[in-house]
């Protein structure tokens, strides 16, 4: 989730029967994913090689270092960046990477689900480490957590294929986006406000609980389009066999970062073990394997929000 108040996630009932199957072999959805496509791994093989790093694991707050554990606070789906698999397990660009970033500092990554918008709470009241959503570093959210960014994206549209709707012509029409995302807080307001400035009609946001919901909802035709960050999208759109294309170009890009807590000292260890595994490649290599890597980074940085 890109600039402003992220990146994500008031919801709506899954459609039954022969729409749901329709809509399963158009598109990877929860429960309806196509983890046996050639687009993105379930798991990584360079996360779990990652070597503990002593001079960098030494580093790491003596409470979080004794207990053996990363406690990651996280939300899905968001997929590629996390999501479920068949079996249940949470997987993607994001778990590679933590899990690769735990190993380095020598310890294991615990993820727990949480709503999106108590991942930084929970931060702040010590029950998580580091939050892992796909949340973008903001100065606004600097001013309660630390946040060490370790990817770039932007919001990107999409929009059911041969359809003229885009960022630039929207005004009146339904656009889908997953609540408290920076699209929806963000974005789409000041969108709606220039049309409506224009003595045009409003934008009609449809808000989902998760992002999977909101791509369904253009797939359907329930929407116009949809805008989210630019790895999820593109992602989607692999996944519509056809169904859904790009709506104009990336915009607003801002760095990803992972939120810790206000002047703890895990943020530079996470810091150095990402700095770690770019020397290596094993950064790469992850981002590589999900379709990311035009999203990389060459050094990660703490608190490097750009809006």
């Amino acid at each position: 989730m890109v600039a402003g108040s992220q990146d994500r996630r008031v919801g709506s009932r899954w459609w039954r029967g022969a729409v749901v199957v329709a809509a399963c072999s158009a598109l990877a959805l929860s429960g309806c994913t196509k983890n046996s496509d050639t687009s993105g791994p379930t798991t990584s093989t360079t996360a779990a090689q990652a070597a503990k790093v002593d001079d960098i694991a030494n580093t790491v707050p003596e409470d979080i270092k004794s207990s053996g554990k990363l406690i990651v606070g996280v939300n899905v789906p968001y997929t590629p960046n996390e999501f479920k698999d068949p079996s249940g397990k949470i997987v993607g660009f994001d778990v590679d990477l933590m899990n690769a970033i735990a190993s380095t500092l020598g310890l294991t990554a615990d993820y727990r689900e949480a709503d999106f918008a108590k991942i930084i709470p929970a931060i702040e009241g010590g029950t998580f480490n580091v939050g892992m959503s796909s949340f973008t570093d903001t100065k606004e959210r600097e001013q309660t957590v630390d946040f060490v960014t370790y990817f770039s994206a932007g919001s990107l549209w999409a929009r059911p294929k041969g359809s003229d709707i885009g960022p630039d012509n929207a005004c009146g029409k339904k656009v889908a986006v997953q609540s408290t995302t920076t699209q929806e807080v963000d974005e789409l307001p000041a969108r709606s406000k220039t049309c409506t400035d224009a003595g045009k009609p409003a934008i009609q946001i449809l808000k989902f609980d998760g992002q999977d919901q909101a791509t369904n909802a253009v797939v359907l035709g329930q929407a116009d389009a949809m805008s989210a960050d630019s790895p999820v999208t593109l992602y989607a759109i692999k996944q519509s066999d056809g169904k859904l294309e790009q709506a104009g170009e990336t915009f607003d890009s801002a760095p990803y970062g992972w939120p810790v807590k206000k002047g703890s000292a895990l943020a530079a260890s996470l810091q150095k073990a990402l700095e770690h595994l770019i020397e290596t490649g094993d950064y790469k290599t992850i981002a590589s394997n999900w379709g990311v890597e035009a999203g990389m980074i060459d050094k990660p940085v703490i608190n490097g929000a750009t809006s």
